[in-house]
Formats: C-alpha cells, structure tokens, sequence
C-alpha cells in the first residue's frame, strides 16, 4: 500500500486540550478516524503526531493529500 486511502471528503474538527498528543492516521484505513487506531500494520505507513500546544477546535485532514500534515490545507477540494 503505497497510497493513503481517502477517509473522508471534508476535514474533521477535533477539540484538542493543550499539552495533549494526538496521533493522526495517515493512512486512512483507521475506523477511529481521524486517530491511529493501529490500522496500517504490515505498510509503510505511520501515524503523525501533533501536540496541542493550546486547548481549541483544529481540523485534521480527512481526505490524507495534505501538505501539511495533519492539518487540512484544503487539498479535498
């Protein structure tokens, strides 16, 4: 699997609390999207941490062809 699967066409705003690691599937096969539930095993794939430096709504990338990882920068559209 060299290609992330889209796990969704819109990001997903996710209320994070400062001081916090969030892990982001970059794979899209997680069922607790948009979070590593361990899903990509056995590819090269590996989840991207983020931590929040401040407690708010961010929103992750759902379709996984953002740039800036994890973040979404749009790139669904």
């Amino acid at each position: 699997m060299s290609e992330a699967i889209r796990a969704s066409d819109t990001p997903y705003g996710v209320e994070v609390e400062a001081g916090k690691n969030y892990f982001w599937c970059s794979c899209g096969k997680s069922v607790k999207q948009p979070m590593c539930d361990g899903s990509h095993g056995g590819t090269d794939f590996r989840p991207v941490k983020f931590l929040a430096t401040e407690s708010k709504k961010v929103f992750f990338c759902g379709c996984k062809a953002t740039a800036s990882q994890p973040m979404c920068d749009g790139s669904h559209k």
